[in-house]
């Protein structure tokens, strides 16, 4: 420090020099950058008792919270009677508040519950925030061009629906899903294609155990194809042993939907879909924005 001093003079003429500059509103860095000072403790020494200029403070989300879980800290609350009312998380508080007395002990019975509410505040919390990110990143996709949908139509196809294989070729455009919104994307597509309503052909698959005549009824609703395209449900036979978990009154089953005459349709698929995998995979994408 002395050797700093003898460097850039009169301890006090040099303070005198750095609060009327902070007092014009500059930045430490700024001030370092004027006097030409390269030692932090000293500048620390210069700047002592000036408070900063108030463009240089950060603003923070969270004061407000902070601010009011020290209230609620004082009044005598807990971390889990302040995460309930506030939300935030007990980390949070924990460093918002841990300078604070802290409360008296509760009953084991009294600081579960209170735990309870605490996590379920907690829970609520993200599941809003959760709703938020899907509402945000849906209206990025509200609308569709006409070659957003194709696309987004072969790849669906291509991740759900039948293939021909070199040891079973069989070029035929089939596709089964249990998502009724897959399943409505899928008939939007090929519509987009123009396949016409008597070229499909559907078909339920179900478990035998489950309301069968509801699943189709649920089906011919959904797709809006009469009945007469409908063919003989396919049912799964029950096994004892099985753990199934798609039960209750939302399990309709799969929905196959069969495109008849298909095979030229079905190698276009495949030539679409590896059109887009060489436009992705070659060395310079050719990917129009």
């Amino acid at each position: 420090m002395t050797e700093e001093l003898t460097k850039y003079g009169d301890f006090e003429g040099l303070r005198a020099q750095a609060v009327a500059l902070r007092r014009e509103g500059l930045s430490r860095r700024q001030i370092r950058d004027r006097l030409q000072l390269h030692n932090n403790v000293l500048l620390n020494r210069l700047l002592e008792g000036e408070p900063a200029p108030e463009w240089t403070k950060r603003p923070r989300a969270k004061d407000d919270l902070r601010a009011r879980a020290r209230e609620l800290r004082l009044e005598g609350k807990t971390y889990d009677q302040i995460q309930v009312e506030l939300g935030c998380s007990k980390g949070s508080i924990s460093l918002w508040v841990r300078d604070l007395p802290k409360p008296p002990r509760r009953s084991r019975e009294d600081a579960s519950a209170i735990a309870r509410r605490g996590w379920e505040a907690t829970l609520q919390r993200r599941e809003a925030e959760r709703q938020e990110t899907r509402n945000a990143a849906r209206q990025e996709t509200a609308s569709l061009s006409n070659r957003e949908l194709f696309l987004a139509g072969v790849a669906l196809y291509w991740a759900e629906g039948s293939k021909s294989k070199p040891y079973r070729r069989s070029e035929r455009v089939s596709f089964i899903n249990s998502d009724p919104d897959v399943i409505s994307v899928f008939l939007a597509w090929l519509r987009l294609l123009g396949i016409p309503p008597e070229q499909l052909k559907f078909h339920v698959n179900i478990h035998e155990t489950a309301d069968v005549p509801e699943a189709e009824h649920f089906w011919r609703n959904h797709t809006g194809a009469a009945a007469s395209r409908f063919g003989k449900t396919t049912l799964k036979k029950h096994r004892p042993l099985t753990i199934r978990k798609n039960v209750g009154g939302n399990y309709r089953g799969c929905l196959a939907i069969h495109v008849l005459q298909s095979a030229d349709l079905y190698r276009r698929i495949e030539g679409w879909w590896y059109g887009i995998v060489g436009a992705a995979l070659s060395p310079e994408p050719q990917i129009r924005t």
